[in-house]
């Protein structure tokens, strides 16, 4: 169902390509993408996107949030290409280039930290340390929404997941490391996060968010 290696095709142009070829096909994307937008305080000034990809997401929330000021971390050079050129001459938009599988360098704080399909090709520790980070970098009253791939209970829901991706098992993406709903939320709340909960779900596809409290010594 998913790696255990730490496996990470993303440097590879040919994989980013292949992947954006096929992302508007993602079955249900755009209503996750949407679930997104609500839980995106209307008054953010600083909004981070963790591994932006093309810049999709990112661009659809700054529709939306039009004053705020954003920060796109990715590290394959396609996508860097993409987000540059997508955010060209775009004075409320930074990218930088990071790998998420190292510890998130200094940004500041931010009122919101939004991600899409990236998180789940890091390993598990990471996860968890990455979700730390985030937990530190929101300043209180916060959120963390989490647009992500997750692991089904069992093989066959995942095979039919895949079925409906017209994908086959052998074909399935290497550097997915996949891990359940459950465990994620659970990490989550013992970080501290208030109000975490799953507000919108596809099959493998999730939405997972929450809010660092107002009184916090995170």
């Amino acid at each position: 169902m998913t790696s255990t290696a730490n496996v990470n095709l993303w440097s590879s142009a040919e994989h980013a390509l292949e992947y954006l070829r096929r992302a508007d096909a993602i079955p249900h994307r755009v209503e996750g993408e949407a679930a997104v937008l609500e839980f995106v305080p209307a008054d953010a000034k600083r909004i981070l996107d963790l591994g932006s990809g093309d810049g999709r997401l990112l661009a659809i929330v700054k529709a939306a949030r039009p004053s705020a000021h954003f920060t796109g971390l990715d590290f394959s050079p396609t996508m860097l290409a993409a987000l540059e050129k997508r955010f060209a001459n775009q004075d409320r938009v930074n990218i930088v280039a990071h790998d998420l599988a190292h510890e998130l360098p200094p940004m500041g704080n931010f009122e919101c930290v939004i991600s899409s399909f990236a998180i789940h090709h890091v390993l598990h520790d990471r996860k968890l340390a990455l979700y730390r980070e985030v937990f530190n970098l929101l300043v209180p009253g916060g959120v963390f929404c989490n647009l992500e791939h997750v692991a089904s209970p069992t093989l066959a829901l995942h095979h039919e997941f895949l079925h409906r991706l017209e994908t086959l098992p052998e074909r399935e993406d290497p550097s997915n490391k996949l891990l359940d709903l459950e465990t994620q939320l659970r990490w989550l709340r013992e970080i501290g996060f208030a109000d975490v909960d799953c507000h919108w779900k596809w099959r493998e596809l999730a939405l997972l968010a929450g809010v660092k409290p107002m009184q916090s010594d995170g």
